[in-house]
Formats: C-alpha cells, structure tokens, sequence
C-alpha cells in the first residue's frame, strides 16, 4: 500500500461490531488512518411518520449507548476507538472532511428503506463536492444481495416459501471475514467524543423489570457470549424449534434479534457457528431453523428493496383497499393493554415495561389490531417502532404488512383467536399483567364479551 493512502472515514449504522466488517476490513488494508464513526442522528429522536409517535423509546435508546459504548471499548483493544457525534452523519463527515484535510475515502454498509438511503444520497453529495471516494459494501443479510438467483431484485418472489427453497438450493453463504487484530490508527488531533447519555435525549433510563425475558445489555460482547451460551455451554440450539414458540424467559429462544437489529453480531457469523454445531454435536429440525429465522429476515430486507417506498404505504404492497380506522381511544386501549383480551393485554403491558415480546405475541398483537380492532396497521408498526429493543425497520414493517393481510401473506385474510392462543400458550392462563405474576382476580368471560362486543370504542 503507498504510504500516501489517505484517511478513511469508516461511518457505521447499523453494523456496530468489529468481527466480519466489510467497512472496517477495506479501510484497514486502503488507508494509513481509519476513522470508525458512529453519528446520534437527531432525526431518529423526533416523531414517526404517521402518527408522531416517539421514534425512539427508552428500552431502544438504552440498549443502542450500551452497543456504541461495548464497540468503543473494543476497538480500543484494537488499538483504535468509536469516534461519536451528534448530529447528521452527512454533516458530520462534511465537518469533518473539512476539519483534516486528509480524507480519501467514506466508507459505509448500504442499507434499505427510504430514510438511510437518503442519509447515503446525502454523503455521495458531499464527498463529491470534495473530491472524495465513496467506497459502499452489502453487509447485512446473510446472503448478499449479489448472490440472489433473484436477478433484478423485481423478480424476488412475494412468498417466502418460493424464496426459501431457492436460495437453499441454488445460492450460497459468504464466509466471515478475517480481521485484524490491530486496526489502523485515528487521524493526528482526532478527539474521539463523549458518548451521550439517556439525559441528553430527553429520556430517563427504564426501570428494569425482573420478569422481562430479555435482561440483557447491548453490544457485540454480549451478543458473542449469547451465542456462547446458547450454542456451546447449554445445547439450548438443539432444542430451539420445540421451544421458539414460549413466553416466559430468557432461553426458549435464541434473542439474537436486538443485536442482529444493530449489527452486534453478524448473521453469517451465526450461520457458521451453527455449520460447526452441526458437525461437532448435532444437526436437527431445531438447529435448522435458526437458519430458517435468518432467512425470515434477509426476506423482509430483499422485500423492501423491491418495494421501496409502498412498505411504509396504508394499501401495502397488495394495494389493497380497506378501510381502516383510526380511533386514537382504541389504539390508546391496545397500546396500554386495556383491551379487556387477557393475552393482548399481558404481551402490550409487557412491551411497554420492557421492550420485548415473544414472537407469538408480536403475532397476536398485530392480528388483533388489524383483524378485530380495524385500526390502521401503521399505529402498530410505529407503536413497535418506539418501544421494540430489537426494532429492526424492514422486519418490523415487513411482519406488519403480513399481519394485516396486504404483504407477503399467500392466505388471504388470516386471523388469530386470541382466546384459544392464550389457553394453548399462556401457561399463565393470559393474565393481563406482565407474565410471570398473575395480576387480581378477573372476570373469565371479559375477554370473550369484548371480542363479540358491538362497541369496541369504549375500553
């Protein structure tokens, strides 16, 4: 490499990791400095789109500082650090680009829905007006992009299933990349940046509950000593199809989710530990369909690349025309989980105390806004949005619009009882109080009068 290289701004989003980071890996073999920056944009702490709801809730916030502080420290190891500031990064690189004078190259992941892309639109103008590189990697799916049978992205199937097989037929993962154990330094004068606190956002840190069934903290260490634990020192792997399906607890799935969401750890780091599982202990259905999850994930990202905007849009991607209500009394009943439905009620308390819910909850929740309660799906996508720890933008919407039956749903009009799911899954019997502890007495036929009831607007 010439020793005239240049400074790497290396912008990181949503990959806050250092093992297989493609950002990382090319600036430390195309420059003499290596900038790892991570920006607290403002516009992820003002209100959602349709219903300015807060975007981003405290259990959100919370585990993000963790995952950014953990990266921090881990690159110091590194012989590097995590330069933070606050404010947009398209401001921030220009600032800084001006601020060195030595800047050759931004480097960044692509992402996929409208409001990172325009973040990426807005770093391309910039680097342009500079004289800048601007070097982009595909790094968040664990097939990429490029090796889709898929070829334009217009062709990707709208049904998972025919998505699936293909891709397990005719594609293949990309190994992890090797890291260095040094990184390359920061550039001379680079002062690194205090971290922000809760208080700085206006936001107080939540009150942590002992039943949650994620008590976990962010950030790449921990997401690493999950998978340790889940894999290798329990075998809770080998089980996991049988038990994906609970409620109460930190081990009846694997909860890799919120830092998948942040990219603490990478999913194909998840895919060759689970090849190595296999081949050391056991490969079964349940070791399978860890993989399978992953593949629900990368699905819903490939479908936001084709749809674009018209994932975030009221008619969906079937352009369907319903007519949704939206009564701001009923989402108030749902969202505080005063539905008067036991097991609605105990998973909406438990999102708001913790910022998790199972994903039969999530299931549930979403059909009985949409398929009983009429209300706009957009007021449950941004309701999740705020409070969901493992918030991920493509998953998120991509589940909603399937729940609401105007996405990738191939059954028209699905729909769950949700008194036959609390008695087959709720072995608290859907008491309305977060699982783990029954809550006061209630009338057993509550629920059941508020399902059939012609006067769903009065809680």
């Amino acid at each position: 490499m010439s020793g005239t290289a240049g400074t790497a701004i290396c912008l990181l989003r949503c990959d806050l990791r250092a093992h297989d980071n493609q950002v990382l890996h090319w600036a430390q073999h195309n420059a003499d400095f290596v900038i790892p920056l991570y920006c607290f944009d403002p516009r992820h702490y003002l209100g959602t789109h349709c219903y300015s709801l807060p975007k981003t809730g405290p259990h959100r916030l919370r585990f993000l500082l963790e995952s950014v502080k953990d990266l921090r420290e881990t690159l110091k190891k590194k012989g590097s650090t995590l330069v933070v500031r606050k404010g947009k990064p398209e401001d921030v690189v220009c600032d800084l680009i001006a601020q060195l004078g030595s800047v050759t190259a931004v480097v960044f992941h692509e992402e996929a829905t409208q409001e990172e892309l325009d973040v990426e639109k807005g770093l391309c103008q910039v680097c342009r007006q500079h004289g800048v590189k601007i070097q982009t990697f595909w790094g968040s799916t664990l097939y990429h992009r490029d090796d889709l049978p898929f070829r334009p992205i217009d062709r990707l199937p709208d049904v998972y299933t025919h998505f699936r097989k293909a891709l397990e037929s005719g594609a293949k993962v990309r190994p992890t990349l090797r890291m260095a154990d040094q990184l390359k330094p920061l550039a001379p004068g680079l002062e690194e940046g205090s971290i922000p606190t809760m208080e700085d956002f206006g936001q107080k840190d939540p009150v942590a509950d002992p039943r949650t069934a994620f008590p976990c903290s962010g950030g790449e260490t921990q997401a690493l000593m999950r998978l340790q634990y889940y894999f290798w020192d329990t075998n809770l792997v080998a089980s996991y199809k049988e038990t994906r399906n609970g409620l109460v607890g930190m081990d009846y799935s694997t909860k890799f989710a919120p830092w998948l969401a942040l990219g603490c750890i990478s999913p194909r780091y998840i895919y060759e530990q689970i090849q190595k599982y296999e081949r050391e202990r056991t490969a079964n259905q349940s070791t399978y369909w860890v993989l399978f999850e992953l593949l629900w994930r990368d699905y819903f990202r490939f479908v936001a690349l084709k749809y674009g905007r018209r994932i975030f849009s009221l008619r969906g991607l079937q352009s369907k025309d319903i007519p949704w209500k939206k009564d701001l009394q009923l989402f108030s009943c749902w969202k505080e989980g005063k539905t008067g439905v036991p097991f609605v009620d105990a998973n909406m308390r438990e999102l708001s105390a913790t910022g998790f819910m199972s994903n039969r909850g999530r299931q549930n929740v979403a059909s009985f806004l949409t398929k009983d309660l009429g209300l706009d799906w957009r007021m449950g996508a941004e309701w999740f949005e705020y409070l969901l720890v493992d918030y991920d933008v493509c998953s998120n919407y991509g589940n909603w619009l399937y729940s609401a039956g105007i996405g990738n749903d191939p059954r028209d009009n699905r729909k769950f009882n949700m008194i036959k799911q609390g008695l087959d899954y709720d072995g608290n019997g859907g008491s309305p109080h977060p699982r783990g502890r029954r809550g006061p007495a209630q009338r057993k036929d509550r629920g059941i009068d508020f399902y059939f009831s012609r006067k769903k607007d009065a809680c």
